[in-house]
């Protein structure tokens, strides 16, 4: 009879769920989207209730599609969107607000506060975090501060908080396990870091109660079982781990140095520091990545606000393309460029720049430049501002590049990758398997589980294509040059000043 691992992949618009066997090797595969709330500009919000059902439906359908039962589930290994937040009535399990999602931006405002009061450097150094709206912490508050009777409610020990997997937690348990893990709780910007704890400092500066908070377990803790009446008998949960380090975890990134980076709508770069938080001066995160078997790893992240968005871009505004997989074929009917840069700053830009003012800009238009400079343009901006983390990485953890794993839907570029590598000067990696995140959930639990082996080498025998540097350093130093110059323009135009020759 065959046995498998379940990873439930918990994302910000989809919840799936994927079994694995002891190879890696993907046996099933559900999903459900679900709603996203707008309820005004700059706000965000999820049904919690929606969450968890259709976690559960896919769960249940994934199970159904290869006629497998409870008893064949070794173990469940869960991997969530990040710094949503959830909170809800202790004995009801009801929400008392929609969740919060980590896009959302309406606690800027108190973000703003608490920097006048000179706080930032505080919350820095004990979460590695920046002072945003991106993160948990601002999100209770503000629940607590805007719906009715939920601060006493709060204080009296009748509603919790938690990421995630800490709601998933709690409702496949029914309530018996309120509990977190290391990685997520690092993101919520009330967890110290350092002594691996829910800071008090922090909840006061907040003014949460303690009592709402979930218990902080380590990665491939055992989380409790399933309630019977769900997968139809108990299943034991054995890993939870926010999606980021998951990647990580399913790239096999467990040493100091090696990197992984999501090519999605943004990009998502976590480098491996080891077993010391590594505190950036490029405005990187510092995170936990994960606690397992006993050993901490922490990473550093850095944020591209726009990766294959872009792309969409070309294809939904532009009308330069029909669809994303042409932009391969047009970056290669051009020799280069031809001179063009273009910084897709939409949104500001992000890591290690974090210059919200910044616009988009197309630079080094010439009467020869056509429709396909500027698509190649676009492709390669992507791994510019790759580079610019990578470099921003390896100064703050004094660590060199070996090789940079990939994934991602822009990723299916090969033209993308062979060009990353050529700018990073280092090799690319592209597994075959793209169900990265959920396997590194799958690996964690299976591993706690004793599915898989030790080294879990079992779980890592999917096939990976490695592009090679091809360019030659004096062309990559023009390049590069160009892309500095063009991202000067960008915060030039954002209204920065130079100072002292550097942006």
């Amino acid at each position: 009879m065959e046995k498998y691992i379940m990873a439930l992949d918990q994302g910000t618009t989809s919840s799936r769920c994927i079994l694995f066997d002891p190879r890696g090797t993907v046996c099933s595969l559900a999903q459900k989207p679900y709603g996203q709330i707008y309820p005004q500009p700059g706000w965000v919000e999820h049904d919690p209730m929606e969450i968890w059902g259709s976690q559960m439906g896919v769960a249940q359908e994934a199970m159904e599609k290869i006629g497998a039962k409870w008893d064949q589930i070794q173990a469940i290994g869960i991997t969530n969107q990040r710094e949503t937040t959830v909170v809800w009535d202790k004995k009801t399990g009801k929400p008392v607000y929609n969740a919060i999602v980590w896009q959302c931006r309406r606690t800027a405002d108190f973000c703003e506060e608490l920097k006048k009061k000179g706080l930032q450097d505080t919350i820095r150094e004990k979460t590695g975090l920046l002072l945003d709206p991106y993160f948990s912490g601002t999100k209770v508050r503000w629940i607590l501060d805007h719906v009715e009777g939920a601060r006493k409610r709060a204080r009296e020990g009748e509603l919790l908080f938690g990421t995630v997997d800490t709601w998933l937690i709690w409702n496949l348990t029914r309530g018996k396990v309120h509990a977190t893990d290391v990685s997520n709780a690092s993101r919520t910007m009330l967890f110290n870091i350092h002594t691996l704890s829910w800071d008090e400092e922090l909840l006061k500066m907040m003014d949460i109660p303690r009592s709402m908070l979930p218990e902080v377990r380590a990665t491939d803790a055992f989380f409790g079982e399933t309630d019977p009446g769900l997968l139809g008998g108990p299943v034991p949960i054995r890993a939870a781990v926010g999606d980021q380090q998951s990647a990580l975890f399913g790239h096999g990134c467990l040493t100091p140095g090696s990197v992984k980076n999501t090519f999605g709508t943004g990009g998502f770069l976590l480098m491996n520091t080891g077993e010391a938080p590594v505190l950036s001066s490029h405005n990187l995160l510092t995170t936990v990545a994960w606690k397992i078997g006993g050993e901490v790893n922490y990473a550093l992240e850095g944020s591209v606000f726009i990766a294959g968005a872009a792309i969409q871009w070309l294809r939904d505004e532009l009308h330069l393309i029909l669809s994303s997989a042409e932009t391969e074929e047009s970056s290669r009917k051009v020799e280069d460029a031809g001179g063009v840069y273009f910084v897709p700053s939409f949104v500001g830009l992000g890591a290690p720049y974090w210059e919200p003012r910044a616009k988009g800009m197309i630079l080094g238009i010439t009467r020869g430049t056509n429709k396909n400079h500027i698509i190649r343009a676009t492709v390669e901006s992507l791994a510019y501002q790759t580079w610019d983390v990578l470099r921003a990485m390896e100064e703050d953890a004094s660590l060199k590049l070996g090789v940079l794993k990939t994934d991602g839907g822009a990723a299916q570029n090969r033209f993308l990758l062979q060009f990353q590598a050529d700018i990073a000067g280092v090799p690319v990696e592209h597994p075959e398997n793209s169900e990265i995140t959920a396997l590194g959930a799958a690996k964690i639990a299976g591993l706690s589980a004793d599915f898989f082996e030790e080294d879990g080498e079992r779980a890592d025998s999917w096939k990976k294509e490695l592009f090679r540097p091809e360019m030659d350093a004096h062309a990559r130093k023009i390049l590069l040059a160009g892309w500095k110059k063009a991202v000067a323009c960008a915060l030039y135009y954002a209204g920065l000043k130079e100072e002292e020759g550097e942006w």
